[in-house]
C-alpha cells in the first residue's frame, strides 16, 4: 500500500448507553473516525483479528474495577494482531504483524512501545490472541503461581470449554493432577471436555443443580477450584472443598449483566477447611511469560495442549460476537476477522 492510497479514517464501534443488565445491540454503533497520521515512535495497523472477551462487559460499566471503563460515546478498544503499514518506530517495519490493544475498529494508530512483535510463521496469527495470548498466560498463572496443583490433586474448572477454562484444566493435567473436571453450557462442549481436551470428568450444569452434579463427579471432594464463572459454581465449589484447598478466581461471567451481585451463603467452609481465595491481575505477574511462552509454546509444539477457536467474519458483526460470547456461544476463543 503506497502513501497515497493509505486510510485517511477508520470504522470504529463506539459504546452509546451503558448497558443496564444485558447489553442490547441499540447501546452500540459503528462510526467512521478520523485516521490521525502516525508520528514518532507510532505504527499505522490494518486489524487482520480482533478479540471479544468477557471482561469488556464490566468495562461498558461504570462501577469500579481493576480497569478503566469504556467512555460513552468514545471508541471502544481491545486486544487485537495486524499487519504494520507504516512504521515511525525502530524495531518495526510496514509488513510486520503485531499485537497491540486497539481493537473494535479496522485501522488503528498504535504507540510502539505498547505492540508487540508476532511472527505468523511460528504459530497462526488467531493464537496470539488466544493460547499464545491473554487468555492463555491467564490460565497459565493461575495454575502454575496461585493454585500450586499437586500430584494427585482433584481440580474443577468452571467454563471449562471457553479460551481460558480449556487451557486451564489441560495445564492441570500437564502439573500432575489426578483427576481434572469441568463444566460447560451444552452437551458437545462436554464431549469436547472429556474427548479432547482430557478431562476426567465433565458436567452440562444446565442439566441440574450444580452442587449435585460436583459432588458425582468428585466424591471425595476438590482441592483446587478454577473459576471463571462465579455464582452457583463457586458456592457449590465451595462445599466441595477438602483441607487446604485453593480457589482461583479468574472470572466471574456468570454475573456481569446483574446489578445486584449475591455472594456465596457458605464462606465459613474455607474456615473449616483452612482454604484460600487467591485473585490475581496479568499485568502484575509478567515476569512469568518466559516461562509461558516455553511451556506452553513446547506444549502445544508436541500435540499436548489443544485449543479451539470460534470466528466470526466481518467488523460489522464484531458486537454480535461479543453478545454471542455473553450467550455461550463460542466455543474457545471467540475472534473476529477482518
Amino acid at each position: 500500500m503506497s502513501e497515497q492510497t493509505l486510510p485517511a479514517t477508520a470504522h470504529a464501534w463506539h459504546l452509546d448507553v451503558r448497558p443496564a443488565g444485558r447489553p442490547e445491540a441499540s447501546g452500540f454503533s459503528l462510526r467512521e473516525v478520523e485516521l490521525p497520521t502516525p508520528g514518532p515512535g507510532q505504527l499505522l495497523v490494518a486489524n487482520e483479528y480482533l478479540s471479544v472477551d468477557p471482561y469488556m462487559r464490566g468495562r461498558m460499566s461504570d462501577k469500579k474495577s481493576y480497569i478503566e471503563p469504556y467512555e460513552v460515546g468514545a471508541p471502544m478498544d481491545g486486544p487485537a494482531v495486524g499487519r504494520v503499514l507504516v512504521s515511525n518506530a525502530e524495531g518495526f517495519a510496514p509488513g510486520d504483524h503485531v499485537v497491540h490493544v486497539l481493537g473494535w475498529r479496522d485501522y488503528a494508530v498504535v504507540d510502539a512501545a505498547t505492540a508487540q512483535k508476532v511472527d505468523p510463521n511460528l504459530a497462526p496469527l488467531t493464537a496470539y490472541l488466544g493460547v499464545l495470548g491473554v487468555t492463555g498466560i491467564t490460565a497459565y498463572i493461575g495454575l502454575t503461581r496461585f493454585a500450586k496443583v499437586n500430584e494427585g490433586d482433584t481440580v474443577f474448572v468452571s467454563g471449562a470449554a471457553g479460551a481460558v477454562g480449556s487451557v486451564a484444566g489441560q495445564i492441570a493435567k500437564l502439573q500432575g493432577a489426578g483427576r481434572v473436571i469441568g463444566s460447560a453450557g451444552s452437551e458437545d462442549k462436554v464431549k469436547l471436555l472429556v474427548e479432547e481436551y482430557g478431562f476426567d470428568a465433565a458436567f452440562n450444569y444446565k442439566n441440574g443443580p450444580v452442587a449435585e452434579q460436583l459432588a458425582q463427579a468428585a466424591p471425595d471432594g476438590i482441592d483446587v477450584f478454577f473459576d471463571n464463572v462465579g455464582g452457583e459454581h463457586l458456592e457449590a465449589a465451595i462445599g466441595a472443598l477438602k483441607l487446604h484447598a485453593r480457589i482461583v478466581l479468574s472470572g466471574m461471567v456468570s454475573q456481569y449483566n446483574d446489578e445486584k451481585v449475591v455472594g456465596p451463603r457458605n464462606l465459613w467452609n474455607l474456615s473449616v477447611t483452612r482454604s484460600d481465595i487467591l485473585s490475581f491481575m496479568v499485568t502484575e505477574e509478567l515476569d512469568l511469560q518466559p516461562d509461558f511462552v516455553r511451556d506452553v509454546g513446547g506444549w502445544l509444539a508436541q500435540g499436548k495442549l489443544h485449543y479451539r477457536e470460534t470466528v466470526r467474519e466481518g467488523l460489522d458483526n464484531t458486537l454480535d460476537a461479543f453478545l454471542a460470547l455473553m450467550e455461550g456461544a463460542n466455543i474457545g476463543k471467540m475472534l473476529v476477522k477482518l
